[in-house]
């Protein structure tokens, strides 16, 4: 490749075909050196990392440690500034603002873009892990918390940029990325929220006979039992997966780390990728449980005192799958629909029980005997179960659909943010 076609990305917008200009970043941005102290037109505000200019949460807000705030001076920026911390340059403090109007700390150095740069673009490429390299290298000092690059030598840094109107479309064209991302991600937010409030409506709470939201048609109140009279313990491997890959490799295996991070409330074994181990004299060899359609597997860990999670197994046809590692498997001896206890055993209205039984500091366990000594509840008809399954199953794979989305756009970003820039 030729020095000029090294200077050339490999996706580009038609008809832009020059070779990138090296610059010195002093014919990009000029230094804005403006101190004053905060007022309504420039509010005091934070440099977050990797968020920029943002309002002063509770962990940035250090007013209290400055006796004369509002007379103390700080550096003003605006809409379209580049600023970085020399300090922390590899934690992504350095960016742009988008807020508008602010007076940020002194320790900050802040730019604003000549008419040969433009914000967006300028924003992207030089928070590029390339750039950031060839800051450091001028960054002086032995202590951390003093280093410093000095305005100065960050404008004699040389970067390859392309025309001001080719910089606009790179930028405004992943801004538009960058929304159409924060639209599906507050769409996926809304439905998550959603599920929250239906977990903790649809089920009767505190002692209640009733939910507060139904299907139509269901008026009978829910019956009530102990959770041992409605379930058998089975037995649960006590030897960990590496342990038993050492010896075998055929039989699928739930542990909790699968219930606890991997799958939801159902656990569709024919989409699953369950990992292997043995299935020849597993069960009576290991203490693992062979399991079945309508089996639950309730992690028995969680972590900073929060209540583990529950899994319904279905989709089991001819497949041999025990249970794993810090597991409590149960067999239902009352019918229940398909999808309702895998729902229920991980809504606020059980896990209300379970959390004062957790024992522990950082990871938090509970045993067998209290957690057959807690209630459950269900609808005495099993189509109101269904319902209440086949509810929360359409709505886990609406979730599923834009978590995908989101990833695939992240993706996409991914691969233009690699191949967009020299």
């Amino acid at each position: 490749m030729t020095g000029a076609e090294s200077k050339k990305p490999k996706i580009r917008f038609t008809g832009y075909t020059d070779a990138w200009e090296q610059r010195k970043v002093g014919e990009l941005l000029v230094e804005r050196n403006e101190q004053a102290p905060m007022s309504a037109e420039y509010p005091l505000m934070a440099f977050i990392a990797n968020e920029g200019v943002a309002p002063k949460g509770e962990r940035y807000d250090r007013s209290s440690l400055v006796n004369d705030t509002a007379g103390k001076l700080y550096k003003k920026t605006m809409f379209g500034d580049f600023i970085y911390s020399s300090n922390n340059l590899e934690t992504g403090s350095i960016g742009l603002n988008k807020y508008g109007n602010a007076c940020i700390s002194p320790v900050y150095s802040i730019f604003q873009p000549t008419g040969l740069a433009d914000s967006d673009f300028i924003g992207r490429r030089f928070v590029r892990k390339d750039f950031i390299n060839a800051m450091v290298k001028w960054r002086q000092g032995v202590i951390y918390g003093q280093w410093k690059i000095h305005e100065s030598d960050f404008l004699r840094i040389e970067v390859a940029v392309p025309s001001i109107e080719e910089q606009r479309k790179i930028g405004a064209f992943l801004d538009d990325l960058d929304d159409l991302i924060a639209l599906h991600q507050r769409k996926l937010e809304q439905l998550k929220s959603s599920k929250k409030y239906f977990l903790q409506n649809m089920f009767p709470q505190n002692g209640e006979s009733v939910p507060k939201i139904r299907f139509d048609g269901f008026t009978d109140a829910w019956e009530q039992r102990k959770f041992g009279n409605c379930f058998t313990m089975m037995q649960n491997n006590t030897l960990s997966r590496a342990e038993l890959s050492q010896e075998f490799g055929v039989a699928r295996n739930v542990h909790y780390g699968d219930v606890l991070v991997k799958y939801g409330e159902c656990l569709d074994v024919q989409t699953a990728n369950l990992p292997y181990i043995t299935e020849d004299e597993t069960a009576d060899k290991y203490k693992a449980s062979f399991l079945q359609n309508g089996d639950v597997v309730i992690a028995d860990t969680a972590e900073d005192q929060t209540v583990g999670k529950c899994t319904e197994i279905k989709g089991l046809c001819d497949e041999t799958v025990i249970s794993g590692l810090h597991t409590i498997p149960c067999r239902p001896t009352v019918k229940f629909g398909q999808g309702y206890l895998g729902y229920y055993l991980n809504s606020p209205a059980f896990h209300d029980q379970l959390l004062p039984l957790m024992q522990g500091i950082k990871v938090t366990s509970i045993a067998k005997k209290p957690l057959m000594d807690t209630n459950i509840v269900f609808p005495i008809e099993l189509e109101e179960q269904e319902q209440i399954g086949t509810f929360f199953q359409a709505l886990d794979g609406t979730i599923t659909l834009h978590q995908r989305k989101c990833d695939e756009l992240q993706k996409i970003k991914k691969f233009l943010l690699q191949n967009m820039f020299v």
